[in-house]
């Protein structure tokens, strides 16, 4: 093992979902010390105390997942709307604000939040869900350009058609249905596997991508290829 973060001291969120259980794997067995909550980020007084500890962090892998919530627009409830802001929005706000100074103040840092790639091409009936990922990517570009003269490295993985337990678990993927459906509408032909995403997570959380800036980069197997 290259030990490619060795020395590291990295905070992960949410990291029994999504993607957290692979990126905390990898990162640990890249020399790491990886330190995580289960739990999604709460807002308010209670923040303050999930991210008590953490603040001579390194890298912050923002790892945060909520439901699609599918359903076409006229039938969007107020609270599907909110709760996926709340738990994806708000959170990686807060996060960012929160670390990203401490960051540019020590003049050094990585932030990697884990997106998707829904709202690069828009998916017709998670048009809630999309709304929510687009504002976390438009925010990722915007604070990547504000702190990356600070030398602080703001970027994203946009993701899609990867194998984890919130959107891609394997019963679903294994169906007759979806195999037909991966083949009319990913190139490559499968979904990718979780250790996959998290070595792209590994590489801008490395030392090896400082010239990358307020990037959101689909990984999606060709279903999109611009952002």
């Amino acid at each position: 093992m290259s030990n490619r973060l060795e020395g590291k001291r990295v905070f992960v969120t949410q990291s029994a979902d999504y993607m957290g259980p692979a990126i905390s794997s990898l990162f640990s067995a890249e020399g790491a010390e990886v330190s995580s909550k289960k739990d999604p980020v709460p807002m308010g007084s209670k923040f303050t105390d999930y991210v008590s500890g953490q603040e001579n962090i390194d890298i912050l892998v923002a790892n945060l997942a909520h439901d699609p919530c599918n359903s076409p627009v006229a039938e969007i409830t107020d609270d599907n709307w909110q709760g996926l802001f709340d738990t994806m929005v708000h959170p990686l706000m807060h996060l960012i604000r929160h670390f990203a100074p401490i960051m540019a103040e020590r003049g050094e840092g990585k932030i990697v939040a884990i997106t998707s790639a829904a709202s690069l091409k828009g998916l017709p009936g998670s048009t809630a869900y999309c709304a929510a990922r687009g504002a976390q990517n438009a925010f990722i570009r915007a604070t990547g350009l504000e702190f990356g003269p600070a030398n602080v490295q703001i970027n994203a993985v946009a993701q899609n058609y990867v194998s984890n337990p919130a959107y891609f678990p394997d019963d679903l993927v294994a169906t007759e249905r979806f195999q037909k459906h991966l083949q009319r509408n990913v190139p490559v032909g499968r979904v990718a596997r979780s250790e996959e995403s998290a070595e792209l997570a590994l590489f801008l959380a490395s030392d090896k991508s400082d010239f990358i800036v307020g990037q959101v980069i689909p990984f999606a197997g060709g279903w999109v290829t611009t952002t």
